[in-house]
């Protein structure tokens, strides 16, 4: 049941009481942050010992939080590599027909138990757990041959070298060619060169799918900013007038959203088509596959390269907690839940993740996003030069964190709708405000003011009791984190592309020394750029939306 009142998921046309409320959560961020980094640098100057009791707990909590995170990175990863080369068309069939398929797999199951083929025995208990669940519920399964997909990729700069490679994995998907609609969305203002590459590339490819759309973003319309939300959302309305030309069902349909840059495997479309089949609830629900940023990553410089590998490593941690995921870059749903909650934001910078909450408020709290082990390959940000490359990592990593653009909206949506319950309103806030003013902090507690308390403290630290104890907390938090490091360069090494880089062994003995640019890479790449996103909403500034160059 969704509510009479569509709420009003945008920063525009609110009343004064609504824009008061608004103004209050675009602060809050941003001066919860500022008010952590001021109150520990005053009080290392004033009251250096109470300074660097407060620093050292904070330290031993978030390396405690950080053996925590490597604990479930590392069995994430092992569900990633279980899923591996799974036949997902036969899973799908089997959904179809699960009183059928129940007895067959129970059978396989005493086999390989005694094979001792671990990674098929855990993927066949994963089914029969799963064809139990829907007979035992009843879930009507849509068949495998109704299912539709489309894939509108947002173009804007990016040359034929970026944009070919993901209408070729299609190309190549396992999932029939024939129910896949890619829609190249161009923006207008991108110039007749970009119109013409995405006519070429629709002459070339239009044969090997059902059809595939260019569709022209105009610019300029009333109401939206310059962002990729509304050029996604132009090309899903032209692709729902596609759909209703040919009377197929949107329920029957399963929106992508994809950058120009993203290239899926294979069995991506498979996957996704049996965890969108499998979910009772499937119409009410995002997929959010892991992104790894692989395209380009051996002719990235390193401290792209490490940044990037470390997003990959959060949405893995991410996805073992599905009940608060959010949607992150690349991402799927039902296209009948997007027409009904009327698309992405037209003038919102941090559409991915928009998406889900505006499909949150919409549906009264029931919406979730399914986590879905399997990747989507895409590219390291890179630009022309060393110097350029590093100002377009700082401006991505800006535009993500701008994503604490939501807060407010989300906020005011929880004040008025009622259906929520609080306890998942109070989940939820928690979640979206605490990891904004965390990513905006943590860098610099850590890595810089950490140090002030023991530089400033003297004589007083050295008489006291913290002093004497203090290479016993040093020890902790030393192996604590080495452990921690050590894990994260191995399974760094384990998610790189398979195929061989230019001088193999030197390039990942390379790879692997990287890693101790983790402290400065990360305070300067990722913590500081979102402390200039919160500082920017909490003056009330507005944050232009500039596309991510890409060169390979």
């Amino acid at each position: 049941m969704t509510s009479k009142k569509t709420f009003n998921f945008s920063h525009r046309g609110l009343s004064p009481w609504e824009y008061a409320l608004e103004r209050f959560f675009q602060i809050l961020p941003g001066f919860l942050s500022w008010a952590i980094l001021i109150s520990v640098t005053v009080l290392s100057f004033t009251r250096p010992l109470e300074a660097a009791i407060v620093v050292i707990a904070y330290e031993i909590f978030w390396l405690f939080r950080l053996f925590y995170m490597t604990l479930f990175m590392v069995l994430a990863y092992g569900v990633l590599e279980i899923e591996k080369g799974t036949d997902w068309i036969e899973r799908c069939r089997s959904l179809e027909m699960p009183e059928k398929s129940l007895p067959h797999l129970q059978e396989k199951i005493k086999a390989l138990r005694k094979l001792k083929t671990l990674r098929e025995w855990f993927s066949c208990k994963n089914q029969e757990r799963e064809a139990k669940e829907i007979l035992r519920q009843k879930v009507t399964v849509p068949a495998f041959d109704s299912l539709y997909h489309l894939v509108i990729i947002a173009v804007a700069n990016e040359g034929r070298k970026v944009v070919e490679p993901n209408l070729r994995a299609l190309q190549h998907s396992q999932f029939p060619c024939g129910r896949i609609v890619p829609v190249l969305a161009v923006e207008e203002r991108a110039g007749t060169g970009q119109r013409e590459m995405a006519e070429a590339l629709q002459k070339e490819y239009r044969s090997s799918f059902f059809d595939l759309l260019v569709v022209i973003h105009p610019e300029g319309i009333d109401g939206e900013a310059r962002v990729k939300g509304a050029n996604v959302a132009c090309a899903a309305k032209r692709a729902a007038a596609f759909f209703e030309e040919r009377k197929i069902d949107f329920e029957r349909v399963i929106i992508s959203c994809f950058d120009a840059d993203t290239v899926a495997g294979p069995e991506y479309f498979a996957a996704l088509t049996y965890h969108f089949m499998r979910h009772p609830n499937r119409l009410r629900a995002s997929y959010q596959p892991i992104p790894v940023y692989h395209n380009n990553i051996w002719e990235a410089p390193g401290f792209a390269r490490v940044l990037e590998m470390g997003s990959s490593f959060f949405q893995l941690i991410e996805a073992t907690n599905p009940e608060k995921l959010v949607t992150f870059s690349s991402h799927s749903m039902s296209f009948k839940a997007l027409v009904e909650v009327g698309y992405w934001p037209v003038d919102m910078i941090s559409d991915d993740s928009a998406i889900f909450w505006k499909a949150l408020i919409h549906y009264g709290g029931d919406y979730r996003v399914i986590p879905m082990y399997i990747t989507l390959s895409m590219d390291v940000a890179m630009a022309g030069s060393y110097w350029k490359t590093l100002i377009n990592v700082y401006r991505q990593k800006r535009r993500w964190a701008w994503g604490v653009e939501n807060f407010p909206i989300v906020m005011r949506g929880f004040l008025q709708d009622k259906r929520i319950s609080f306890l998942n309103k109070l989940r939820y806030a928690s979640k979206l405000l605490g990891m904004h003013v965390s990513w905006a902090t943590v860098g610099f507690l850590i890595s810089i003011i950490g140090w002030l308390p023991a530089f400033f403290a003297g004589r007083e630290f050295s008489s006291s009791i913290l002093y004497y104890n203090s290479p016993r907390i040093t020890a902790l938090i030393f192996n604590l984190a080495l452990a921690a490091l050590i894990v994260t360069i191995i399974l760094a090494h384990l998610l790189l592309p398979k195929g061989k880089p230019p001088n193999p062994l030197l390039k990942r003995f390379w790879f692997a020394l990287e890693w101790l640019l983790v402290p400065v890479v990360f305070t300067f790449l990722s913590t500081l750029p979102a402390l200039d996103a919160q500082t920017r909403l909490m003056r009330g500034q507005t944050l232009e939306f500039k596309v991510t160059e890409k060169k390979r």
